[in-house]
């Protein structure tokens, strides 16, 4: 299940579907990955054929990425059985 947070615009798409913090395009896949996501109890649940699911390292040690579109993507790390930290962010 999903704790936490970090973008403010992707926790309100997912408790409201706003896109208003959001590329409106990317809407439908992040709708996807959040579903995934939230009845996701390990990272591993993530490995969807092309989210290309990847380890994260240097300051996002311990977190994860799945690929939204282009540059943009889905982060988060893992508490026990629930995500924690969720970001939607162009990190390259």
């Amino acid at each position: 299940m999903i704790k936490s947070f970090r973008h403010k615009g992707i926790q309100q798409f997912f408790e409201s579907g706003s896109k208003a913090g959001i590329q409106a395009e990317h809407a439908g896949k992040l709708a996807r990955q959040l579903m995934v996501l939230n009845a996701a109890k390990c990272p591993q649940e993530m490995d969807v054929p092309g989210w290309r699911l990847h380890p994260l390292k240097g300051e996002l040690a311990d977190h994860w990425a799945v690929k939204v579109n282009g540059n943009w993507r889905l982060t988060f790390a893992f508490e026990s059985e629930d995500a924690v930290l969720v970001d939607y962010q162009d990190y390259h």
